[in-house]
Order: C-alpha cells, then structure tokens, then sequence
C-alpha cells in the first residue's frame, strides 16, 4: 500500500498533514530526519506510517512509560502488532518480548533509551529485521534540552550493530541549539530536517495577572464555551479547584498520579467523551491523548520554562478551530517559582547522603543492582529517614538527571501470566494434580495458546467468575504455580519504582561532574526566567516571543493574543463600539449562538468581534445561558 492507502485504513485520514508526507518520503530514501513538530501536528504517523510500508520492525525509543503504554494500546486496538519492554518487567517478559520481535510479526517495539545498552537487548537487536530507529522526545539527548536523559546518548551506538538503517528523531520543540545537539549526539548522516511552524494561527495566548485566582479561571471558564484543561502543579490544589468550579456549576473533574488507575481512567474516558468539561489535572496529565476539541487551556501556576508550557498549551485547538491557552497567576507565583527552582538544584553533598540513604534502604551492596527495579515508598523513605518529601524528589530527578537511577512515578501494570513449560508437561501436571486442573482449562479457555509464547493480561476478577471462587482464591492459587514452576504471575501493580542504571556505586565518589552540574542549575534557572519575562511582559506580541524563544524568525504579530488585541482595541476604538451596539441590538430581537451573532452582525474583525463580546459580558449586558447560547440581559 501507498503512504496514504495506509493513513487511510488505519488512522481514517484523508490526507496528511504538513510536512508528514515529506518525512515519510524522507524514511523511504533511506535516509534520517529530525521532525520538530509541536504538539497536536502528528508525530507518532511519521514512523508509525514509515515502518508499516516496509517488512520488519520499528525500535521506538521513548522515556515515557506512560505514553509507551498507551501508544501500544493505540496501535494493538488499530489492529497492529506492537510491544513495550520496560523497568518493572519480568526478565523472562522481557526475553519473550524480544524473541517475537526477533521470530514473530511485531511491527513495533517501544523501549526506554536506559534499555538500549543491556545485553539482552543489543543480543536481539543483532538477530532483529529492523526498518527503522525512532527517537520520540528526541530533545532528552541535548544537554541543552528541558529534559535531559544521559542514556539517550548510548542510542548513536546502535548504528555499530546496523549502519544502514534509517533515524528518525522527533521533538515538539527544539532551539536551533538543541537541534544541532540532537544531530550530533545521534550521529545523524546528513539528515533531512523538518521545523513546522510554531505559530498557531487558531491560537490566542492570554496572560492574566490577578490578585483573585479563583475568580478570574472561574471567569475564563464561564467565558469559554467547550471542553477545557485546568493545570495545577499540586495533587491537593486539583481537588481544591474542583471543588470551587463544581459550586459554582462547572462540570469538572480532577487528575493526578495520587489516584488509583481505574479511577485515572474513568475520569480521562468521562472527559474525552464530554460527560465532564473541565479537566483540573497536574502535568501527569495529557501525554498521547488525543481529543480535538479542547477550547482552552489555564495554566494556574506558572510552569517552569516555556518549553514545557508550548506543549501542554498546544493540547487546545487541535481541530484548527479558534482555542485559548491562558496563565493565570499572582505575583506570589514568581516568587515560590523561583523558590522551587532552587529546591530542584540540589547540592551535591545532598545527593550523597540521599543516594546512602536509597542504598541502605534497599540493602544493597556497592557493585550490585544494576538494571534492577525496585518499588519505592517515597512518603514511606522520606520518614523514615527524616527527610522532606519535596527534597527528596528533587535529589532523585537530579540522580535520573545523571544517569544513576530512573524514577517511575506510578503507572498501572495489569496482572500478566505465562506458562513456562510446554504443552505437554502442563497436560502431564494436570493430570497429576487434579486440584489445579480447572484453574488451567479456564486460563487456557479464556485467554489462549498465547499463554506459552507470551506474558498475557489476565483478570483475576474474570477467572473467578468463570469458576465461581473469589479474586483472593485466584490470586493464591496462581502463587502456587508459580512456587511449583508451572507459570509465571505478575500480578497488577502501580507502584512508584527506582531502577539502578549504575549498580550501586560507594556514595561518596558519585560519577558526577561538579562542574557540569553548576552548568545544569544555570541553565534551568535561566529557563525558568525567561518564562517568568514572558508572563510580566505586556507589549510584545506573545507568539513572536515565543517563536524567537525557538529562533524562528518572525516579524509579524499574531494579532490574537492579548497583546495584539489591546493594541488593536486602541486603534480600532470605533469598529468596537459599533460592534457592541451592533451585538446589542440584535440579540434584543432574538438569542442567538456565537456563530450565527458573528453572522447575523458581519463581523468583518473577528477578533475585535470576539473582544467586544468579552466586554459586554464583562459589563454584564449581554450572558451565555447553559446551551452557550447569547442573551441580552
């Protein structure tokens, strides 16, 4: 099939979006790319579509386990065979992952870049019939970067195993910095590179700086008609914020990595699918989801660079449809940005005597656990050493920072099972030991032949219906057989884990360079400070300032920001009078929705249209009623 035949059957796109086409043309060459594409213009097709044109399978780097997970899911539901081998797997799990990639049809296999460089990987790697390496969230290998991952730099020495297979590396944003990082570090042959535009033109930047929070998101929501995300960086001010905009009749909900998966899931499926409007959520929130229709993006803290803020505000307007991405804040939020900033620079003294303090808490002699996963209480540590928990979390960051250990931060693993013996051995058991008869003919009768060639999900709840015992009963009978070498059972879990990517080394002589850690803390304090001069500045249009933060050059304003749109308030002080007359008098007549006002009024300015709605709204003389339809009070 063509690149589009595939699109369409697929995704159900007729067309592609620019420059995908381009970079998949690119793959077909044989050559590498970088595609810096922001968020919303379709990254995953590039390679998704790439590897499905020709035999073998895409080795997907990413860092994300959360994103990994669901991408599989994604693609299994499209009817594609992918995997993911992660921290936290079974190393059998992790053996017949890579053997199906090796022997069986898997188009996809989705890694951590800290799994690149074991040795069961680069073993299969060599037997693999791979079309293609790419690196999502390929700014994690520049130093420069707002997420630097020290095992991305081990990823160029994949091409020593295979020298002629294609790289694509993908990234939603990059300075002309980074991106000439990322070609370096990956040893990139003379790479096509593709940079879309980091204007939006459906896309109005607000800042609003107020000494009532509350009111003023209360305002923006009631403002805004649609589907809406409210970012918070504290789990209790989620709950808090909820709390307000349900009182005051907003249909909302909460998220964060403090709520069990059932829970998570529930309430992203009720937004999604528009049973709840408002998403109040930490940045945990929004990684590979994929709804089109969010109106607005709130910011209800100042976030940390403006990286990182393009991304999630670039979860709005992804139909192309008129969107909102606004930072409500308070002078109060510089100062505690700032404050957070330097808790998250620790000193080196302090990760010595944090990384003893991991040590003696897993029992672990120096030499030890490398690549070893272990779950990990951070409330549990943090007290029992006296610790504060915000400290602590930034010491570990700083450790993943410089490729000591990785920190997952709670994701749900479902309960998985495999046989480990065949056939005829499991027969030959069964009928020695009739009382474990009909838990196997159930396992087997629910989930398959796949029960011998691969960890398979399995549902206690389900196994225990079919032979009407409890979950408990289900759940110790299959340690049994696990004790008895039978099968192997992991049973569900969303625990935080550590993973020591350095077997344990002797605290006091961490690899760690001082001086390039002073390098680090002065790069995320100067990126915290130009996103603090975005947010204060209030004569520069917002997007060109964003576009040059990304050395794209630019000279013309976007003329929907609310920079541009006071600028235009003054220099077209009629055209919004007479706007707002215009409004008055026609929705005295009849209720109409925004659309059919823009029409009935011919708005020639739809921004200045837009703004004179805002203030009559603001004055109190005309409202929305609870279709989002206009009335004139």
């Amino acid at each position: 099939m063509s690149p589009l035949e595939i699109l369409q059957k697929y995704w159900h796109y007729s067309s592609f979006r620019a420059p995908q086409a381009e970079v998949i043309d690119t793959f077909l060459a044989g050559k590498d790319a970088v595609a810096i594409l922001p968020t919303g213009a379709g990254k995953s097709i590039c390679f998704q579509v790439s590897s499905l044109l020709k035999d073998g399978v895409c080795i997907v780097v990413t860092p994300l386990i959360a994103l990994m997970q669901d991408q599989v899911q994604q693609l299994k539901k499209k009817g594609i065979a992918a995997l993911a081998i992660h921290s936290g797997m079974h190393r059998t799990e992790i053996d017949l992952a890579l053997d199906n990639c090796v022997y069986g049809k898997e188009k996809f296999l989705y890694v951590s870049p800290e799994r690149l460089q074991t040795e069961i990987f680069r073993e299969r790697f060599k037997k693999m019939n791979v079309n293609l390496i790419a690196i999502d969230e390929a700014h994690c290998i520049s130093q420069w970067g707002y997420d630097f991952r020290p095992p991305y730099l081990q990823i160029a020495t994949l091409r020593e195993l295979k020298p002629t297979i294609p790289f694509m590396a993908l990234t939603a944003s990059a300075t002309t910095l980074v991106r000439q990082d990322i070609i370096d570090k990956l040893n990139l042959k003379n790479p096509s590179v593709f940079q879309k535009s980091f204007l939006r033109e459906n896309f109005s930047l607000v800042v609003r700086k107020t000494e009532a929070k509350e009111k003023q998101l209360l305002d923006i929501l009631q403002k805004v008609p649609g589907p809406a995300i409210v970012y918070s960086r504290s789990r209790k001010l989620t709950e808090t914020l909820t709390q307000f905009l349900l009182k005051n009749k907003i249909n909302s909900t909460f998220y964060h990595a403090g709520l069990s998966s059932p829970e998570r899931m529930t309430r992203q499926t009720n937004w999604i699918e528009n049973r709840v409007r408002v998403m109040v959520a930490t940045n945990a929130f929004g990684m590979g989801i994929n709804k089109a229709d969010v109106r607005t993006v709130i910011h209800f803290d100042l976030p940390e660079d403006i990286e990182s803020y393009y991304q999630e505000a670039g979860r709005a307007g992804r139909d192309g449809k008129r969107s909102y991405a606004t930072i409500v804040f308070h002078e109060v939020d510089i100062h505690n940005l700032r404050s957070k900033a330097e808790l998250k620079e620790p000193t080196l003294d302090y990760l010595k005597k944090i990384y003893q303090a991991l040590s003696n808490y897993f029992q672990l002699a120096e030499g030890s656990a490398q690549g070893e996963a272990f779950d990990f209480d951070l409330d549990v540590f943090s007290k029992k050493y006296s610790f504060k928990e915000p400290a602590v979390f930034s010491a570990l960051k700083k450790m993943e920072e410089f490729g000591l250990i990785q920190l997952n931060e709670g994701f749900y693993r479902p309960s998985r099972v495999h046989f480990s013996i065949d056939r005829k051995k499991i027969y030959e058991f069964q009928v020695a030991n009739a009382k474990f008869d009909s838990l196997i003919k159930m396992l087997l009768r629910l989930y398959g032949a796949e029960l011998f060639s691969e960890f398979v999900v399995v549902s206690e709840t389900q196994v225990a219906a079919a032979l009407k015992l409890s979950v408990n009963d289900i759940k110790t009978e299959l340690n049994r057989l696990q004790r008895l070498q039978i099968l192997l059972y992991e049973p569900a879990s969303e625990s935080p884990q550590i993973t020591y990517l350095l077997a344990r080394q002797d605290a006091e002589r961490l690899p760690i360079d001082k001086k390039e850690m002073e390098t680090r803390r002065k790069l995320h304090l100067n990126k915290m400070e130009a996103m603090i001069e975005y947010a204060e500045q209030n004569h520069r249009c917002r997007m060109q300032v964003i576009q040059e933060y990304f050395d794209e050059e630019t000279f013309q304003p976007c003329g929907l920001c609310d920079v541009c749109l006071n600028k235009k308030k003054k220099d077209n002080s009629f055209l919004l009078k007479d706007y707002s007359e215009q409004i008055v008098n026609v929705l005295s007549q009849k209720h109409l929705a925004l659309e059919e006002l823009e029409a009935a009024v011919a708005a020639r300015d739809k921004e200045l249209f837009v703004e004179a709605i805002r203030e009559l709204i603001d004055a109190g003389k005309i409202f929305y009623d609870e279709q989002w339809a206009l009335h004139k009070k």
